[in-house]
């Protein structure tokens, strides 16, 4: 699925006392390209959410290539690497915009569960918005 881009400025409240991004926001960048891939796809979390399905994250992976700091604009790529019976995963790549240099790469892998906390299905919605989405893109 190709990706979608968000761009992003680093603020102050990002970065360690050396302006130099802190690497747990990184975290928070995948976390804004997830909400606007969901959108572009015509899904919203809050929506999700309230038809009784939560996405807790179960894996997580980040590489750091370069470091981003204050003022950057930022682009975050994200898109979904594959999605199973009841996990979907997101594929994210950061990049400074000025110079397309790769700041960091990495994932997160999501579980779809009820408000118990019990694993489901993936809800048709989001199947349905996904392939359709894969299609228009001429994706298989």
């Amino acid at each position: 699925m190709p990706p979608c881009t968000t761009e992003y400025r680093v603020i102050y409240s990002d970065c360690d006392p050396f302006d130099v991004v802190y690497y747990g926001r990184y975290l928070d960048f995948f976390e804004r390209g997830r909400t606007e891939l969901f959108r572009t796809l015509g899904l919203s979390y809050k929506e999700i959410f309230e038809g009784g399905i939560a996405l807790p994250v179960t894996d997580t992976r980040c590489k750091y290539h370069k470091s981003a700091r204050y003022d950057d604009l930022l682009l975050i790529e994200s898109a979904v690497g594959y999605l199973k019976k009841a996990s979907i995963r997101f594929e994210h790549r950061i990049y400074h915009k000025e110079t397309d240099t790769l700041l960091a790469e990495g994932y997160t892998v999501h579980a779809f569960v009820d408000y118990d906390r019990k694993i489901v299905r993936v809800p048709d919605e989001v199947a349905v918005k996904i392939a359709d989405f894969k299609e228009s893109q001429g994706l298989s």
